[in-house]
């Protein structure tokens, strides 16, 4: 127990010292380089080979784990997490939940259920973006989302990055949050993993903006992730604005040097769906990140395992055209045969329908040019207009 809570004191205090010079040197901020300079990025690492990638893929990990100071996990906390207040809603349930990712550090949460029973169920982690009014996940775009993946089906975890919410031991600009925000990202999975019914083989994350930096870093880092969706953050050119994301040299250490869309793309050859918009760093998705990642996908013949949604008339987000191609790639990956009463297999059925109205065929990359396309009777333009149903599961 002393040693521990010595090695744990150990830890907390490089989090909160100030950077050394040289460290600050090799950070990699915000349009670190030109739009111009991170197309010439990548087609410089274009790889030769599988074998040309899988050396690179292995480097960057090395250097990201390296960077964040994160070689060796700290140990697990052995404390059972506190689950309360659990409300009953319209198909889901949802709980306040709170758990130690380091002695004395908590994660703070809500885990959303379906209220049906299933043998088998997907889990989710939502990690969410920079925002306020409301704060981090209780922003309406995270609660929406999560809300919904549960009534589809899935047993979801949304929680709060350090400093936001009710997560307020440490601010969210200290040196080493990129740190201790990957060392919560990864306890969020052990607990999500830890559900009654959540199937190890169906995990997913997806987050927006400072939520899909932490999408495409655990992803990158831990294998147990299944399928990965970083919304409106994958960029050539952009490192991420917040010391959360690019406070710590894990793009750039001497001569190495890497980007975020190698990062995202270590997810191969899992499926990888990059959403992007036409209104921030994003906008080239289509015709710059998007091709390069999927020519390390063709390295394992994986082409068809990576897609992107490009919204060229939205911005910076996680509004409903973009949950909706969330959710139909979800249910692509993530669905599977499962026991479900007689009105949830017409409900299934109605909702399956309903989401196929808005996939346009089997593309691997495809634009959406028009604003909110509603896949539901119900709903105004422009409003909320996610499908409800059960997609994860089909009748039996």
């Amino acid at each position: 127990m002393l040693h521990r809570f010595v090695c744990f004191l150990i830890v907390v205090a490089g989090m909160f010292t100030v950077a050394p010079a040289l460290a600050q040197d090799e950070l990699c901020r915000g349009n670190y380089f030109t739009e111009e300079q991170g197309r010439a990025f990548l087609e410089l690492h274009r790889p030769s080979g599988r074998q040309d990638w899988e050396a690179r893929a292995s480097a960057i990990r090395q250097h990201l784990l390296k960077g964040m100071d994160l070689e060796q996990m700290p140990p697990a906390p052995g404390s059972p997490p506190i689950v309360r207040h659990t409300k009953v809603m319209d198909g889901y349930i949802i709980e306040d939940v709170a758990f130690e990712s380091l002695p004395g550090i908590y994660v703070t949460g809500n885990l959303y259920r379906p209220t049906a029973a299933y043998t088998s169920l997907p889990g989710v982690l939502a990690p969410h973006g920079h925002g306020s009014n409301p704060d981090g996940r209780f922003r309406d775009q995270t609660q929406i989302r999560c809300a919904m993946l549960a009534r589809m089906g899935a047993v979801v975890f949304a929680w709060d990055m350090i400093g936001h919410g009710e997560s307020l031991q440490c601010d969210h600009r200290i040196r080493k949050a990129l740190k201790l925000q990957t060392i919560n990202s990864i306890r969020a999975l052990d607990f999500l993993l830890a559900q009654p019914g959540v199937d190890p083989g169906r995990i997913a994350v997806t987050g927006e903006s400072g939520g899909g930096t932490q999408t495409f870093i655990l992803t990158a880092l831990d294998q147990r992730v299944k399928v990965s969706v970083p919304v409106v953050m994958v960029s050539a050119h952009f490192f991420g604005g917040c010391q959360c994301e690019s406070g710590m040299p894990v793009h750039k250490k001497g001569a190495f040097q890497t980007s975020n869309v190698e990062i995202a793309a270590l997810a191969a050859p899992r499926p990888l769906l990059l959403i992007s918009n036409g209104k921030d760093w994003t906008r080239n998705t289509p015709s710059v990140e998007f091709p390069h990642v999927r020519t390390l996908y063709a390295l394992y013949g994986q082409e068809a395992a990576v897609e992107n949604v490009h919204l060229p008339l939205e911005g910076h987000d996680y509004g409903p055209s973009k949950r909706r191609a969330m959710y139909a790639f979800l249910a692509r990956h993530l669905r599977r045969e499962n026991r479900m009463s007689r009105r949830r297999r017409c409900w299934t059925r109605r909702s399956w329908r309903c989401l196929k109205a808005v996939r346009p065929g089997r593309p691997i990359t495809w634009s959406v040019t028009t604003k909110s396309r509603s896949c539901c009777k119900r709903g105004e333009p422009g409003k909320e207009n996610d499908c409800p149903g059960a997609y994860f599961s089909s009748s039996c």
